[in-house]
């Protein structure tokens, strides 16, 4: 079943008006006919309807079931991306949205072989938040993630200040018993940062600042990953603990 977001000003007395691209989507690509169902997602739910008009560069559903699918974790996950080169942070941004991530930075860090100037920036950033919905949609997520601005590595710990819990995945001595201990601290309505170095890792003196803003170093393994593979392993990891543990979003 295919998913379509909407903003609040699609809202009809017992439906939505898709237009734009979305109308293009169904009426054109898809050629969906009277009838059939879709999902549509507003202010973080999803709601099944079913297509009762086609016309006029607009589609209209009726509401058949609210709150019909709730795909959301219990958790907010904020992903702090050290910027990688190439096409790589598209598949990052595509993977993680799939899992589940709330929230995406890229972060300049000291070992990032890419610079971006601000006009790249600005392009990259609307570039990845079309991936990021397309993600959304294909998964069945309640909402978008947002993909933030490019960010410092110091902005980026100011703003991990603020967040229940901060995790950075690095060589640690304790191995995955730490990381068990410290999964044990989630807890249902938390915002979790997870750091992720860039190809050529962090800086020891990244690490230390983490550490000073209480940040939990933790291990994905005995293997050195790739940083794209580390964000995926990382959110994974979140992902199976969340649903195994809370039963996915029905414990909000």
């Amino acid at each position: 079943m295919y998913n379509f977001f909407v903003e609040d000003s699609a809202k009809l007395d017992s439906g939505y008006k898709i237009i734009g691209s979305d109308y293009n989507h169904i009426a054109n690509v898809l050629r969906m006919k009277i009838g059939e169902r879709i999902l549509v997602s507003n202010g973080g739910k999803s709601d099944l309807c079913e297509i009762i008009g086609i016309d006029n560069n607009m589609v209209e559903v009726k509401i058949l079931e609210e709150n019909y699918n709730n795909a959301e974790l219990p958790i907010d996950i904020i992903l702090f991306q050290g910027l990688p080169k190439s096409d790589k942070m598209e598949l990052i941004i595509q993977k993680t949205v799939e899992l589940g991530v709330s929230k995406i930075y890229s972060v300049e860090m000291k070992r990032c072989v890419v610079k971006l100037d601000d006009k790249k920036k600005n392009s990259k950033i609307s570039r990845w938040q079309s991936i990021c919905e397309s993600a959304a949609k294909q998964s069945k997520r309640n909402h978008i993630p947002e993909i933030c601005p490019v960010i410092s590595y110091k902005e980026a710990l100011n703003i991990a200040k603020g967040l229940d819990l901060v995790l950075v995945p690095y060589e640690n001595e304790n191995g995955m018993k730490s990381t068990e201990t410290t999964l044990s601290k989630i807890k249902s309505g938390m915002k979790i940062g997870v750091f992720i170095g860039s190809e050529g890792g962090f800086d020891q003196s990244e690490i230390d600042s983490a550490k000073d803003i209480n940040a939990q170093i933790i291990s994905l393994g005995k293997r050195i990953l790739r940083t794209e593979t580390a964000a995926i392993t990382s959110l994974s990891m979140l992902m199976l603990y969340c649903e195994i543990k809370m039963g996915g979003s029905e414990t909000l």
